[in-house]
């Protein structure tokens, strides 16, 4: 959840349970030994207050306070120690529960040391804790992602993930819209957190920054993909806005396994940007008799059809030639051609120069969509970051902004436009 919603206090909560009911054994790290330290003085508190406390005071056995070794130890077994992490951090200790707090900083390299820690767990029944905020552009935080991954797909029965992150992106300019994402993200607003305080926090942060920090939103690398989801969502219009006109390109998408076939469009007006729409992903085992037919009535309005996939593709391209559609409007999408396309989308939704419907099929894809190598010379192309996730239909309309962007316009003689 975002900032200042007190994380820490639900913390201490699970952890007092843990230790004082349980008699569980507790590993409570942060990413800095300071905040390590905070998060052990907050707890100590409690057993060290014997007039208020009473019983919790009766439990201490000894409350070790020497900085990098805290730790409180009780009569009943239970225990918390607290640790910074770094490569070697977590060595030497046995517990039941690991608690890993601001995990928007955890690396691969931190866990890979922490986690033997439950291997053995004296209760025979460990948990992990993972707690944080969205992970900043320059943060590592890597199984905090995949960990969010998993939770939003919703299919390890063993992950309870709970989230506050807003239904959709406001636009940048809309104000209203972007306290209402605050309203709606965070827990404690009018409580320990102030509407004045968010305010100003509006008006001083970036938006991506305040999408983050105070709306809990995923940043372009939220599950390690690299497209910026919030400015995505940002570039979404209303489908009566969409272009009726312009160079138009069509694609068809042949996923990596040939199990899929996705179809797409793309429209550029010149002088505007670049306008997309995923138009359906199906299995491909239903056939493609039918698209055939569907883009030969198209063909005649068509800039190009880029046909791309080494499963089917070859196929596609012979049944659209057969079908009447003339070869100079239809072709198979190179290596480079796919490198190209793919960055130059990239770059598209970087600049803002694309538009696109909100469709929350496709926003999908965009959320969880990684590179994967294409070639020899640092290209690549989209691979979903999270496993059984598909990518198809965001491949599709990568490659229809490629075709109508790209596209060649010649005057006839008799004035008139004419899509190359």
């Amino acid at each position: 959840m975002p900032r200042q919603n007190g994380k820490n206090g639900i913390l201490e909560v699970v952890e007092l349970f843990k230790i004082v009911v349980l008699g569980r054994k507790v590993l409570h790290t942060a990413h800095e030994v300071k905040t390590a330290r905070k998060a052990f003085l907050r707890l100590k508190s409690f057993f060290e207050n014997e007039r208020k406390y009473p019983e919790l005071a009766a439990l201490v056995q000894d409350i070790r306070q020497t900085n990098g070794q805290e730790a409180i130890v009780l009569t009943n077994g239970g225990s918390v120690e607290f640790v910074a992490r770094s490569r070697g951090s977590g060595r030497g200790f046995t517990v039941d529960d690991l608690v890993l707090d601001e995990a928007q900083e955890l690396s691969d390299e931190q866990l890979e040391a922490l986690l033997p820690t439950t291997s053995a767990a004296p209760s025979g029944d460990p948990q992990i804790i993972m707690t944080g905020t969205p992970p900043p552009p320059h943060a590592d935080g890597a199984p905090f992602k995949r960990m969010r991954a998993s939770g939003v797909e919703g299919k390890d029965k063993r992950l309870s993930w709970h989230e506050w992150s807003p239904e959709r992106v406001p636009d940048p300019s809309d104000r209203d819209g972007l306290l209402e994402a605050a309203a709606e993200t965070n827990p404690a607003l009018g409580l320990r957190l102030q509407m004045q305080v968010v305010e100003d926090e509006l008006a001083q942060m970036s938006f991506a920054g305040f999408m983050r920090e105070r709306c809990g939103a995923w940043d372009s690398d939220a599950l390690g993909g690299v497209i910026d989801f919030p400015r995505w969502l940002g570039l979404a219009i209303p489908a009566e806005g969409a272009p009726s006109d312009g160079a138009r390109a069509y694609a068809v998408k042949f996923s990596a396994d040939g199990e899929r076939v996705g179809v797409a469009v793309g429209v550029q007006v010149e002088g505007a940007p670049c306008h997309v729409e995923a138009l359906g992903v199906r299995p491909a085992s239903d056939g493609v008799a039918g698209l055939v037919a569907w883009l030969a009535e198209r063909a005649r309005s068509a800039a190009v059809i880029l046909v791309d996939g080494k499963a089917g593709a070859g196929d596609m391209v012979a049944s659209l030639l057969a079908a009447g559609v003339p070869k100079r409007r239809v072709r198979l999408v190179s290596t480079d051609e796919a490198i190209t396309a793919h960055a130059g989308f990239l770059r598209a939704i970087n600049e803002g120069d694309l538009t696109h419907l909100a469709q929350p099929g496709l926003d999908s894809q965009v959320r969880v969509a990684g590179k994967r190598k294409i070639g020899n010379a640092g290209g690549w192309g989209w691979q979903s970051v999270t496993p059984g996730a598909d990518v198809t239909a965001l491949d599709a309309v990568t490659l229809a902004r490629h075709g109508a962007a790209t596209a060649k316009k010649r005057t006839s003689d008799d004035g008139s436009v004419v899509i190359l």
